[in-house]
């Protein structure tokens, strides 16, 4: 099983591999001028200006005392010291029922997202509820009855306009009752709103802990890995309103530069813990940070 995760994950990141280009850099004269593009490559792979320019330091340093380092050698040092920029996985223990808390800008793959977590905790023989609580939007109900049917999962929802945290209420009264494992809650995304969504996500927080004690116990931030810098913002913004436990990056089988990884995990403290690979429920895998940074560096 680990074998087929790990050949799934390699397939999906070899995509985003700087190793090729990194070869092709070092192949030419070293000078100041192959330090300045080698720190605009770290930064067009969305490596952020800090890591690109500690990186091309580094190199520039370890180079000026060694300056016949073999390609090979250069991406071990760099492997190195992106493995030294991971976010541990904070652990959390699971409830009955376990309440996860799925927070996001609106147009990032939230609902996709939950449909795919659901998929993914059935196949593990658990009985999952969904929240419908973004009751701001017709389409994102409707799209989150449609998965419900798609993936076999109950649903709790209520009328457009409706208070969110009272339909969490409910929700979560339902999946006591019902011996619910795991309940997964939509939220809206309205960051052109911020006051109202901190409010509002408070609010459902506060809800949630009265019926279902110290829930929600995650609270995971969907991002869409396209975006590029504007996702590093959307996970500041959200992680300041409600502290992000993990992160799920959606659209990873675009065109995305991998190096938004790490800089979204530094800037919030929270480890990716999943990503999305495609639009159907089954595209979804455990993120793995080793296996990702091997793949970011492979010559391959």
């Amino acid at each position: 099983m680990f074998k087929f995760i790990k050949r799934k994950i390699t397939s999906i990141f070899s995509k985003f591999s700087i190793g090729k280009k990194l070869k092709n850099l070092f192949s030419r004269k070293i000078d100041d001028s192959l330090f300045e593009d080698l720190e605009k490559l770290f930064y067009e792979s969305d490596l952020g200006v800090r890591l690109s320019v500690d990186l091309t330091e580094k190199i520039k340093a370890i180079l000026k005392k060694d300056p016949d380092l073999k390609i090979d050698e250069i991406l071990n040092i760099l492997k190195n010291e992106l493995k030294k920029e991971k976010v541990e996985f904070k652990d959390v223990e699971m409830k009955k029922p376990h309440v996860i808390m799925i927070v996001g800008v609106n147009g990032g793959g939230k609902t996709t997202s939950i449909a795919k977590l659901a998929h993914y905790y059935k196949k593990q023989n658990k009985k999952v509820l969904l929240i419908a609580a973004d009751t701001f939007r017709a389409a994102a109900v409707d799209q989150l009855s449609n998965w419900a049917k798609k993936v076999d999962v109950d649903i709790i929802k209520s009328q457009i306009g409706a208070d969110p945290s009272a339909v969490v209420f409910d929700g979560l009264k339902a999946a006591l009752s019902r011996d619910i494992d795991i309940v997964l809650i939509d939220t809206a995304g309205r960051l052109h709103t911020k006051t109202d969504l901190m409010q509002e996500l408070e609010k459902i927080k506060k809800v949630s802990s009265k019926v279902v004690e110290n829930s929600p116990h995650e609270t995971i931030l969907i991002v869409d890995a396209t975006t590029g810098q504007n996702a590093i913002d959307q996970a500041r913004i959200f992680n300041s309103y409600t502290p992000i436990t993990s992160i799920f990056l959606t659209k990873l089988d675009g065109s995305a530069k991998g190096g938004i990884v790490l800089s979204i995990q530094k800037q919030i403290n929270a480890s990716v813990k999943w990503i999305g690979t495609g639009e159907k429920m089954e595209d979804i895998s455990k993120f793995s940070f080793d296996i990702f940074i091997d793949d970011l560096l492979s010559l391959e």
